[in-house]
């Protein structure tokens, strides 16, 4: 079976249609143009803004006219992450394959979060059996490595009074608030040396950790692989002399890094102590994370000479600062149980141009001032290893409205189709809503989605009949709407 086949037939033939379309994060130019034309060949009002964001307007029902406007919200990009390193997200297709009662990828990211709530916002608009008010879609552009289309909207493009956002990953769950967040990156400048024609040089290399997203995962206690490979270096160092050639880890400031590796050389005196070292610390890796990390792999090998070394201090203070840097959950909120309230992901570690190592962190918090008290600490960190650090401008939180009109309606809909109160909850993710209340502070806004795992990892799946939940929830709750007055 096809995706394009499965049910709710009319949101899973968008979704199949949206695959097929290259959207990483900042290139949304052929998502756009997408959604633009299937807008005019549906004969829907549709508009992009000065920044790229898609707005699509739909006449309410008759006799619904006066019913308050919703707004359906979601994003065109998505987190691009492949176990092919070649794979060309800006040119293929997403692979897409039904397993069981799930979709997923074939070795990529399948763009669920947040292809199915864009599916789902267009199936709503093309719904010609459907009761309803007056509607809005937005879609976003840049969510994901920036929220640029939602900071960056303005003022009265907007009508609507309600703001459904269909971001979430969990079915029978209704989030009323999220955490706000802030990058922080640290570039260390560094020297080049000679690498030591007496050194025996090898490559250590971690992959295949399960990764995910590091707002909704980064409670699980996954392996950090930048983590990893600098305790290594570090225990290393300890020991012997130590010169670093290449470290590389992680892509995305809002992925746990699932993949990194260093190449290093000690004196030959001292190759089969490295390799005993390894041995050690693999089999304590391996026990440390059984039964969580079963596809990780850790492997040693010998590589040629490199053609530079990294100098002495900037290596010492980079396995340094990446081994005491936070990561990871730092507390959990004691207003909504089971909810982290701070974290900080170490996100990864690049080598530049220009002799420069830059780090990217992000850190995330529903408080305000624990966000920028654990971005401070990550400066701290980077700042006495010499480092430069840099954060960004940043998002605030979401804070949950408990008397939500629309939180009630939505999930009223749910129990009445499923006889199951959803939980409300909050996020310790980033949704846009928070950005919009800027702008439109009296909007009322609620976000929910279907089931999702492993959202920013190629192990990224989404559990079929949750969507269908998902879809039948969200044109009941519309009804509800259009049958209130505004």
């Amino acid at each position: 079976m096809e995706v394009k086949d499965l049910n709710p037939k009319q949101v899973f033939e968008i979704f199949d249609q949206i695959t097929k379309i290259p959207r990483p994060s900042k290139k949304e130019e052929k998502i756009r143009a997408f959604l633009l034309d299937f807008c005019k060949s549906h004969g829907l009002d549709a508009h992009a803004d000065k920044i790229g964001n898609v707005i699509i307007r739909k006449a309410a029902t008759p006799g619904h006219e006066n019913a308050p406007t919703v707004i359906l919200q979601g994003h065109m990009d998505m987190v691009c992450e492949s176990n092919d390193k070649s794979f060309d997200f800006e040119n293929s297709p997403i692979e897409t394959i039904v397993d069981g009662e799930w979709v997923r990828a074939n070795g990529t990211t399948l763009g669920a979060d947040n292809g199915i709530g864009v599916a789902a916002s267009l199936a709503i608009m093309t719904d010609e059996n459907l009761v309803h008010g007056p509607l809005e879609a937005l879609i976003t552009m840049d969510e994901e490595t920036g929220m640029t289309g939602a900071n960056n909207l303005e003022k009265g493009e907007l009508k609507g009074t309600i703001l459904i956002n269909l971001d979430s990953e969990d079915d029978a769950e209704v989030f009323v608030g999220c955490a706000g967040g802030i990058d922080t990156v640290a570039t260390f400048q560094y020297n080049r040396s000679f690498a030591p024609t007496d050194y025996h040089y090898f490559k250590f290399d971690l992959r295949d950790g399960l990764g995910g997203h590091s707002g909704g995962d980064i409670h699980l206690g996954r392996a950090n692989a930048n983590k990893i490979v600098a305790r290594f270096l570090f225990n290393l160092m300890k020991k012997h002399e130590v010169v670093i050639s290449e470290f590389d880890g992680g892509n995305l400031r809002n992925a746990i890094p699932r993949a990194a590796h260093a190449v290093f050389g000690v004196h030959t005196s001292r190759k089969e102590d490295v390799r005993i070292a390894f041995n050690r610390y693999a089999a304590d890796i391996e026990a440390e994370y059984k039964g969580l990390e079963t596809t990780m792999k850790l492997e040693l090998e010998s590589v040629d000479k490199p053609d530079f070394t990294v100098d002495q201090t900037t290596s010492r203070n980079l396995v340094l600062a990446l081994y005491c840097a936070p990561h990871g959950v730092v507390s959990m909120s004691r207003d909504m149980p089971g909810l982290v309230e701070t974290s900080t992901n170490l996100a990864s570690v690049k080598m530049k141009d220009n002799e420069k190592i830059v780090v990217t962190t992000s850190q995330r918090s529903c408080v305000d001032s624990r966000k920028y008290d654990i971005a401070n600490q990550v400066e701290a960190c980077f700042t006495l290893a010499g480092a430069t650090v840099e954060h960004g401008d940043g998002y605030p939180a979401w804070t949950p409205n408990l008397d939500s009109a629309i939180m009630k309606i939505a999930s009223d809909a749910y129990e009445e189709l499923y006889g199951v109160r959803p939980a409300v909850k909050a996020i310790h993710a980033g949704l846009e809503c928070a950005l919009f209340q800027q702008n439109y502070p009296g909007l009322d806004m609620v976000s929910f989605g279907p089931t999702l795992r492993d959202v920013h990892s190629p192990s990224e799946r989404m559990h079929i009949p949750a969507v269908e939940r998902f879809y039948e929830q969200l044109k009941l709750t519309i009804k509800k709407v259009a049958d209130l007055k505004a």
